[in-house]
């Protein structure tokens, strides 16, 4: 159980970084939020993985720790306000330059065409 969930993990910190290097804007927003998911479920398991006990003292004789559920439950909330404004500076960011690039820079397809064609040239 502890295999799978700690891949799952990494499965998510890997693709929430690999798209975070991308050079659009979309998927830097799915960057952040894979990222931040993987944060989730880190918190969780920091609190120990505990099946069918209760999240209140007094209920039982074991109980699964309440802290994390809680630091989880903040981080949801920034996590979206987060998103929200990233989101909306992307849309702003292409509304002003006209493209959803991250540095606002559309690479030239025909320049390293034209590149490629001499170099092979000189060979």
């Amino acid at each position: 159980m502890e295999l799978l969930y700690s891949s799952c993990v990494g499965l998510l910190v890997a693709c929430g970084i690999f798209l975070i290097l991308r050079a659009r804007t979309f998927p830097v927003v799915l960057g952040l939020t894979m990222l931040s998911y993987a944060v989730n479920l880190f918190l969780f398991a920091s609190g120990r993985l505990s099946m069918n006990q209760a999240a209140v003292l007094g209920y039982s004789e074991s109980y699964a720790d309440p802290l994390p559920q809680a630091l989880v439950l903040t981080a949801i909330v920034i996590g979206f306000a987060m998103t929200a404004f990233v989101v909306i500076l992307a849309i702003r960011g292409r509304a002003d330059l006209g493209n959803d690039h991250v540095n606002g820079v559309v690479p030239d397809k025909s320049k390293t065409n034209s590149r490629q064609v001499k170099e092979q040239g000189k060979a």
